[in-house]
């Protein structure tokens, strides 16, 4: 199947669901280029998809390509760490420990580090052969984020993704689904629901 065709319908209910913009990224080489988007209609403020490459550092799409794609990403991520905002990874170290946290979570955030009024949200896609190939993501005016929202959003990008993949002729590894599950839990439990309530 094409892979714009396969990403029409998940693509679709994730924008109307979650209420923001959603969109595709798929990885070139060492570049994560645009491939589709669809915005939802429900706020007339909302996030605009204009760039057709994604900065690997500083964007969630890029950062999810540096977590779960091939290794030689993050070294051409960290000869490139342009300062977009105050909150964008500028040194290798940065970079590092937001590529673990992704890897724990199977979610990339990025909070503002390229627009300073955007929160995204991404996931990764996966071919055949349970590569990278590229990246299901959320973005919204970050006022509008609330701890609800943003586990709506992940729910949602895992449903995305899965069936995005699928139509794509791939399958989601077993340890991203794991730390999937991981997360989605965490956000449940009375522990974090004590946390935050405090």
């Amino acid at each position: 199947m094409p892979r714009k065709a396969g990403t029409r319908l998940p693509l679709r209910q994730l924008a109307d669901i979650t209420g923001e913009t959603a969109y595709v990224s798929v990885l070139f080489g060492t570049t994560l280029d645009a491939l589709t988007s669809c915005e939802s209609s429900r706020h007339g403020m909302r996030a605009i998809i204009d760039i057709t490459t994604f900065p690997l550092h500083a964007t969630a799409s890029g950062l999810c390509a540096l977590a779960f794609g091939p290794d030689e990403l993050f070294a051409s991520a960290a000869t490139q760490l342009n300062k977009f905002t105050s909150n964008t990874a500028a040194s290798p170290e940065a970079l590092t420990e937001l590529v673990g946290t992704a890897r724990t979570t199977g979610f990339v955030c990025s909070d503002c580090s390229f627009e300073a009024e955007i929160y995204s949200l991404s996931a990764p896609l996966y071919d055949q052969a349970c590569l990278f190939v590229g990246t299901v993501i959320i973005a919204s005016v970050a006022t509008r984020i609330t701890p609800d929202q943003e586990q709506l959003i992940k729910t949602q990008l895992v449903s995305a993704c899965r069936e995005i993949t699928r139509n794509w002729g791939g399958h989601i590894p077993h340890h991203i689904e794991a730390a999937w599950e991981a997360s989605l839990q965490h956000y449940q439990s009375p522990s974090y629901e004590s946390d935050t309530a405090s």
